[in-house]
């Protein structure tokens, strides 16, 4: 471990802690010396990253640290540039024109999860989110201006070119299945083949899940079972969609049994958060218009997602559009109007009155809250309240639930060493539990237990909600999923 990154040293040895959080001795923080409430005028010259944030949302944060006991990367580095107020005070510091934004600053930001802990712990309303997202997408202009390159190879083929594509996605797994299907996936990690690869693709290899047969593609329009209550969109999402669409199709039933017409338009798109959450604003407002176009219309009551991540893109549509079109008011509005009708699929059902499940599911669970349903999107007892209807479902209380897996998009191929430290804190809680299975709404915190858990030969099945409520509606048993 560096000695930046050691619990013993509270104060990084850079510019970063002496020009911007200052000593951290005893948990306290350096005041910052200018704190007029006004935004400095940017002189001529290249754009300063977060030039174009609301300062006051900045001053919003009053320094008293309640968020770094809640901040996943804090409680592992002990460090003061690691945590909400840290990072905070960096980036007011560029923006005074006070900090440089050098590689050491830039790395504190960037070992940032965008969990949103911070937001659920902080008592003065500090919109974190709001700070960080717009001041990455600065960053990584700024970086491509200076290195004459837009992104990296894994940026260009993967994250952008594959990821957000699930037609594309589906044909790129077709060889891993065949290899899982014929044992050669196993063989290459036992030769240590798959250390010929790059460190970004052993990574994905390494998350990769056990691929359950794909679900036939879904209709463009699924009719209620019963009386009618409400005609709703189903968000199928990118990566979801290419490996979990047995989910996805799970999904759809559940809301029909409960009395929705679902609308499946063959036109949407990745909701965007890959781009937009690594620096790349512009393609993720293309991306956001497309979704806009294809999803939003006056007969549908609701736009329904069943994935943390794309809900909390989805229902931020109308900010990043303030924040990277601010001119465009045409767009801002339409782009709140569809945000204002997005709904986790669990927050949804809550709202409408879900109809009980009548099949038994012996089961002992626990519960993991991914980051974007509960900070994000502050859902928490919705997902429970539904579990508490399946007959027989016991659902056992998970230590540090609300505490960041380490997934958090595509940090867990970015910052592989952050992204494990956490899984393994993550593990040991499940494993303590007792528990049979452990349920959670988010496809990234799924791909990144399933791995914890195969690495530590645990062999708990990982579910969503809507997958035990599906079995029950139909009256088939836990095995129909597991294969056990």
């Amino acid at each position: 471990m560096s000695d930046e990154a050691s619990p013993h040293n509270q104060s990084a040895s850079s510019e970063a802690t002496h020009s911007a959080a200052g000593t951290a001795s005893g948990g306290t923080l350096a005041v910052l010396p200018s704190a007029t409430g006004q935004q400095p005028a940017c002189a001529d010259g290249p754009i300063t990253a977060g030039s174009g944030i609301d300062y006051g949302l900045f001053l919003d944060c009053v320094h008293c640290g309640l968020c770094t006991s809640a901040c996943p990367t804090y409680l592992e580095t002990g460090n003061e540039n690691d945590s909400p107020r840290g990072r905070i005070y960096l980036m007011r510091s560029v923006v005074d024109g006070r900090l440089d934004l050098t590689e050491s600053v830039s790395r504190h930001l960037d070992l940032c999860l965008d969990c949103r802990s911070c937001e659920t712990a902080c008592p003065s309303g500090v919109q974190y989110g709001r700070l960080i997202e717009p001041f990455r997408v600065d960053m990584q202009r700024i970086k491509a201006a200076e290195s004459g390159k837009k992104s990296s190879w894994f940026q260009r083929l993967v994250l952008y070119g594959l990821f957000p594509y699930p037609r594309r996605l589906k044909w790129a797994l077709l060889p891993a299945r065949l290899m899982q299907w014929t044992g050669i996936d196993r063989l290459a990690r036992a030769t240590g083949l798959t250390k010929l690869l790059p460190r970004q693709l052993q990574r994905m290899q390494h998350l990769l899940p056990q691929l359950r047969q794909p679900a036939a593609q879904l209709p463009e329009v699924l009719p209620a079972k019963g009386t009618r209550r409400a005609r709703v969109a189903l968000f199928t999402g990118c990566v979801a969609d290419a490996m979990f669409s047995q989910t996805g199709a799970a999904t759809a039933r559940v809301l029909q049994a409960n009395g929705c017409e679902v609308v499946v338009p063959r036109t949407q798109a990745c909701c965007g958060a890959i781009h937009y959450h690594s620096g790349a604003g512009d393609p993720a407002l293309a991306l956001a218009r497309q979704n806009l176009e294809s999803l939003l219309s006056d007969d549908i009551d609701a736009i329904i997602v069943n994935v943390a991540g794309c809900g909390s893109m989805l229902k931020d549509y109308g900010h990043m559009a303030r924040e990277l079109a601010p001119d465009d008011t045409a767009q801002i509005e339409q782009l709140e109007q569809f945000a204002a009708k997005v709904r986790d699929i669990s927050e949804f059902l809550s709202e409408l009155g879900p109809v009980a499940p009548t099949g038994s599911l012996p089961l002992k669970a626990t519960y993991h809250d991914a980051c974007h349903l509960c900070h994000a999107q502050q859902i928490r007892s919705q997902p429970r309240e539904l579990l508490g209807l399946i007959p027989d479902l016991e659902l056992v209380p998970l230590a540090e639930s609300e505490v960041c897996c380490g997934a958090a998009g595509s940090y867990n191929l970015m910052e592989p060493e952050m992204s494990d430290r956490l899984a393994a804190r993550k593990l040991q809680h499940i494993v303590d539990t007792g528990a049979e299975a452990v349920i959670m709404g988010n496809a990234g915190c799924s791909l990144q237990i399933q791995a914890a858990l195969r690495d530590g030969n645990h062999p708990i099945p990982v579910l969503h909600p809507v997958d035990l409520l599906d079995l029950s509606y139909r009256g088939l048993p836990l095995s129909t999923i597991t294969g056990k």
